[in-house]
């Protein structure tokens, strides 16, 4: 197990990694990966096999051979394990279009440049379409409790310019205009386009169809809080047992 330490703090470097952010990858603590690197610790072979898996190597390589730094540069096998190969999972990565990047991301939608620099958000979905993150910023799509709430992201697929008059009334669509981004459902009538809010109190918005630049329809939310939990008759029996306490209480 000597070779291991050695290899993991090479790895490490030639990776640009700090103690902290190789430990975190693989869910360990730091003092625990600096033991390993001091060899005052081995790991379990489960941990062996993540580390080399993560990064293509063999494990026969990461404990019997001092590895340099041309051969972590260019290692390209695969692990092997009980005679099955294990590939790694690839995920859909998708430009995110965060709170603090929607006046630029106006400007520079159709640039491929700008596009490469955004973050990236991968998912575990197989689609062949071109898919963008945005961040909700308002609460425009909320009624009640129910809907999209400020910091939640929306995932959503592009919608063809030549598809825009035939997309279907109602859709909860993601515009890029020339200042703004919004979200909202969508209706065409005659030569405008209304966008329309689930929020009672909000007016909808009437633009031309020349001013939308690009046009998504949302297809998944990542909602940053937890969805409320509970049997939904339950929930409403209670709700009717507040409600007879009030007028009880009023009598």
């Amino acid at each position: 197990m000597s070779f291991f330490g050695r290899n993991i703090k090479k790895i490490r470097g030639v990776k640009g990694l700090s103690q902290k952010s190789f430990a975190e990858l693989f869910d360990l603590k730091r003092a625990t990966l600096g033991a390993y690197e001091e060899g005052r610790s081995e790991p379990k072979i489960e941990t062996i096999i993540k580390i080399a898996n993560y990064f293509s190597i063999s494990i026969d390589s990461m404990l019997t051979s001092d590895l340099t730094v041309n051969e972590l540069l260019r290692f390209k096998e695969d692990l092997i394990l009980d005679n099955n190969v294990h590939e790694k999972e690839s995920f859909v990565n998708i430009p995110y279009v965060s709170e603090k990047n929607v006046e630029n991301y106006c400007k520079h939608y159709n640039n491929p440049s700008f596009l490469n620099d955004l973050s990236i958000i991968s998912l575990p979905i197989e689609i062949d379409k071109i898919l963008r993150a945005f961040t909700v910023t308002n609460l425009e799509m909320t009624d009640h409790d129910k809907g999209l709430y400020p910091k939640d992201i929306v995932i959503a697929e592009k919608i063809a310019e030549e598809d825009f008059e035939n997309y279907g009334n109602g859709e909860v669509v993601i515009a890029v205009l020339e200042k703004e981004i919004i979200l909202r459902k969508i209706y065409f009538i005659s030569d405008k386009v209304v966008f329309k809010a689930e929020h009672k109190n909000i007016e909808e918005k009437i633009f031309s169809k020349t001013d939308i630049k690009e046009l998504w329809q949302a297809k998944y939310t990542f909602i940053k809080r937890l969805p409320e939990i509970g049997d939904e008759v339950e929930n409403k029996l209670l709700f009717l047992e507040k409600e007879l306490l009030k007028l009880k209480n009023r009598g």
